[in-house]
């Protein structure tokens, strides 16, 4: 096993990461799709968006952790997550405030999710999602080609499957 790894950050840039350094992010995103539009959170500029989702708290079910994640990044309430896709990769967080970034093995995992109801809202953002992420908002799916991606995976095709 290498000593290292390629990690990517937000942006796209590569950093060499000690193994060592690495720690591990199990993460959960929510696909919810109503009248031909998908639920997106704008983040860090213009036309830069991503599924709401993050990071799995310890003995969460991942399920449940979708749920809450949906909640907190949208105020949104959403039920019965059908898992539909994962990946995995190496995510350095260079848009948080700390002088040395984390870098993470992240595994990412893809839910459907059916709204069911509340208001869109940023009361639930955390100190560090209230320095870059906006209120949620309904793309519509013929604009997200033209997009740009706050994720270091690419989940278009996902989001065109569950479309489907």
């Amino acid at each position: 096993m290498s000593k290292t790894v390629t990690s990517i950050d937000i942006y796209g840039k590569t950093y060499e990461v000690p193994v060592s350094d690495l720690s591990w992010r199990p993460s959960v995103y929510a696909i919810v799709l109503q009248d031909d539009k998908l639920l997106v959170s704008p983040q860090f500029e213009e036309k830069r968006y991503d599924l709401p989702g993050g990071g799995v708290d310890l003995g969460e079910q991942l399920e449940a952790a979708v749920i809450r994640e949906v909640k907190e990044e949208t105020g949104l309430d959403v039920s019965t997550p059908k898992l539909v896709g994962g990946t995995s990769n190496f995510f350095t967080f260079t848009h948080d405030s700390t002088p040395e970034p984390d870098s993470v093995q992240s595994i990412l995992l893809y839910y459907v999710c059916e709204l069911v109801g509340g208001e869109l809202s940023t009361d639930g953002f955390d100190e560090m999602e209230k320095q870059y992420a906006k209120k949620a908002l309904w793309l519509p799916l013929a604009e997200l080609d033209s997009i740009g991606i706050a994720s270091s995976y690419d989940w278009r095709e996902l989001v065109r499957q569950a479309a489907a």
